[in-house]
């Protein structure tokens, strides 16, 4: 839908209604690139398993869970910024092998509960 000039300058100038929150966690959805097939990920998984144990452990890692829908996982990292969990993601053994690919949601606090303080 287009704008009309008028129109356009309003929605660009209005104030947002919501208050602005902080990225407090990224939520990474993975998927297996095209063409991946068991034989190329057995030789990774051992390796993938402990470096996303790491991750983990380190406090970056806070819940992870298989897809039901397909083969990959889903993550809810503790990270601030889609760029960090993207750096964190693509170390991983999978991601170097270019085995795994992810859509990365940044997520925040409920901003609609800001209106009941202001």
């Amino acid at each position: 839908m287009l704008l009309g000039s008028s129109a356009l300058a309003t929605a660009q100038t209005a104030p947002s209604a919501l208050p602005v929150v902080p990225v407090t966690r990224v939520l990474a959805i993975g998927r297996l690139t095209a063409g991946t097939t068991r034989d190329k990920i057995k030789p990774v998984m051992q390796k993938e398993v402990r470096d996303t144990v790491r991750l983990y452990l380190a406090g970056k890692l806070d819940q992870w869970f298989v897809r039901r829908d397909q083969n990959g996982v889903v993550f809810l990292l503790n990270v601030s910024s889609v760029a960090e969990a993207h750096d964190l993601l693509e170390k991983l053994p999978l991601g170097e092998a270019k085995l795994m690919e992810f859509d990365l949601i940044p997520l925040g606090p409920l901003s609609p509960l800001g209106l009941l303080v202001q």
